[in-house]
This record gives structure tokens, C-alpha cells and sequence, in this order.
């Protein structure tokens, strides 16, 4: 059973290009689902042909008896129905019981996201300190990419300096399934980013490309970035929870509030799919609808 979901996750990484992180994400999912059918099935003695419909029910009803949140019992139904279309495909199982299968409602709450005053504060303080040395160099070229490019906090990590064309202000990103896009910069991130660069020389380890280093050379990790952004955060936005990723849905909504293109900001965000990117554009509508109520006389 086991070299199915190894030539799956093979397939998914060298023909789909995905992230360490989502094969990750799949193996667990799909481990979880194996240990389950031994149990539910038998544990020896069965193979994946003689998975059914009834039989991913009960797995996917069991994740909601352990009080799995329904956004997870959705996820590890979507790796299930990759991993059987991937097995019907290949020949492996001459029908797919994961096809058509709905899993549970989904609520899609609005994303958290800084009010322009609370941006406006926490970038006057970033560049007052931005002088001062590395640290605080490299935190305020951080948050401008994140917030005046709407970068992932993956895609600021991977940044190379082969990358960065500060000349013509756009960084070239690899985003999700390893898609690289041209995204512009702007002018306070052009300057942000040339500070700080100066600033790396004296750290940097020989041969070492990364944008974004640690004091010891070495390309800083995912969590580091978290931290140095949580702290930030921390200091100015009145809502809790927010994160790196706050930052870019803040981006977002900011653009649709200014009245750009939703196809524009999708191109910019590096979104697949036009239905990611509406739900910012249904966070803009219930503020203007807000505005419309508290400020038109007879609404």
C-alpha cells in the first residue's frame, strides 16, 4: 500500500512541481488514511481496489469523531481524491470511489488584514529604525516586499539576488507549483531592499545567493521570518492572530479598495484559480457596504 502513496508523492513532486511542504501535507493525509483502512478493512489482506465509497465515508466521518476541524476532514478529502484519481489514471484500480465524493461545508472567513493607519505606523516606525544596523535593515525589507508586492512568506524566503532587478523595480518569485512570476516592486521596497543589501555584505557567507540571511551567512528559515514579522505585528495592529501572511492579504484588499482589476491583483498574487482571488474582492464589498450604510441618509 505504502509504494502507491510513494509513487504518488514522486509524481507529485518531479511532474506537478509542488512544494516540500504540500507532499508533506499529502503524505500525512494519505498515511492517515492507510492506517485507517487496515483497520476498517482488515490488516492484511486488502489492497486499494477494494477501497469503496463507503469505506473513505467512514474514514472521513472517523476524522470528524477525533474533532478534526472541518477545513482538515476537507483537506484530507481532496489529498484522497488526488491520490485515486492518480491510482484510476495509472491503472492501479479500475474505478475511482473518491470521484464526485463532497466532503463537509467549509466556511470561508474573511482574511485578517491591517487597517492603512495601523500600515502607516508600523512603516514609519520600520524605517526609523531601518538605520540603525542589519536587524533592522533587513525587517523593513521584509515587511515592504510583503505588503508592496503581496509576496508569500515561501516566496521571500527563496528570494535570490539573481532575482532582484532593483534597476527596473520587479523581483522574479517562484510561487506555488514552482511558478515563477515577475512581480514589481515599489519605490520604498527598492530602497529598503538596496539598504539592507549593504548591510548584508558584511555577513554574507561566500557563494550564497539568498536575499534574506541570518548573522552566520545563512539563508534565514520560514519560522525565523514568522517571528521577525509576528513582532511587528504585535506592536501595531489592534487584531490578533495576524501574521506574514496578513500582510499580503492586506495587500490585496488595499488594491480592490483603490479600485484595481481582480484579474490585475490574481496576476499579481500568483493565484491559479479567479475564485481565490474573489475572496478579496468580497472582503472590499462588505466595506464599502458599511460605508454605504453609516454614510448615505437614507440607507
Amino acid at each position: 500500500m505504502t509504494g502507491a502513496i510513494d509513487r504518488f508523492l514522486q509524481h507529485l513532486r518531479t511532474n506537478r512541481n509542488l512544494s516540500e511542504h504540500t507532499i508533506v501535507a499529502y503524505r500525512r493525509d494519505l498515511r492517515d488514511l492507510e492506517a485507517f483502512l487496515g483497520s476498517h478493512l482488515g490488516e492484511v489482506g486488502w489492497a486499494w481496489p477494494d477501497v469503496d465509497r463507503r469505506a473513505l465515508r467512514a474514514f472521513l466521518g472517523e476524522a470528524g469523531r477525533r474533532g478534526y476541524a472541518a477545513r482538515t476532514v476537507a483537506r484530507k478529502l481532496s489529498a484522497a481524491r488526488a491520490f485515486f484519481r492518480f491510482l484510476h489514471r495509472t491503472g492501479e484500480v479500475e474505478a475511482d470511489p473518491a470521484r464526485g465524493m463532497r466532503g463537509p461545508k467549509v466556511d470561508r472567513t474573511l482574511p485578517g488584514h491591517l487597517r492603512l493607519p495601523e500600515l502607516g505606523a508600523m512603516f514609519e516606525w520600520a524605517q526609523s529604525q531601518a538605520g540603525n544596523g542589519f536587524s533592522e535593515a533587513r525587517t523593513l525589507a521584509i515587511l515592504e516586499l510583503l505588503y508592496g508586492s503581496g509576496l508569500r512568506l515561501a516566496e521571500v524566503q527563496g528570494l535570490d539576488l539573481e532575482g532582484m532587478d532593483l534597476r527596473s523595480g520587479q523581483v522574479r518569485v517562484l510561487g506555488k507549483g514552482r511558478k515563477e512570476r515577475l512581480v514589481p516592486l515599489t519605490r520604498p521596497a527598492v530602497e529598503a531592499v538596496r539598504r539592507y543589501l549593504a548591510f548584508r555584505l558584511e555577513y554574507v557567507a561566500s557563494g550564497n545567493d539568498a536575499v534574506f540571511i541570518g548573522r552566520h551567512g545563512r539563508r534565514l528559515s520560514r519560522r525565523y521570518i514568522q517571528r521577525i514579522v509576528r513582532e511587528v505585528l504585535d506592536r501595531f495592529a489592534e487584531a490578533q492572530g495576524l501574521s506574514t501572511h496578513s500582510l499580503r492579504h492586506s495587500f490585496a484588499t488595499h488594491l480592490l479598495d483603490g479600485g484595481a482589476d481582480l484579474m490585475a491583483v490574481k496576476e499579481l498574487l500568483g493565484h491559479v484559480s479567479l475564485s481565490t482571488t474573489r475572496i478579496y474582492a468580497h472582503t472590499s464589498r462588505e466595506r464599502v457596504r458599511r460605508v454605504y450604510e453609516q454614510a448615505h441618509p437614507r440607507a
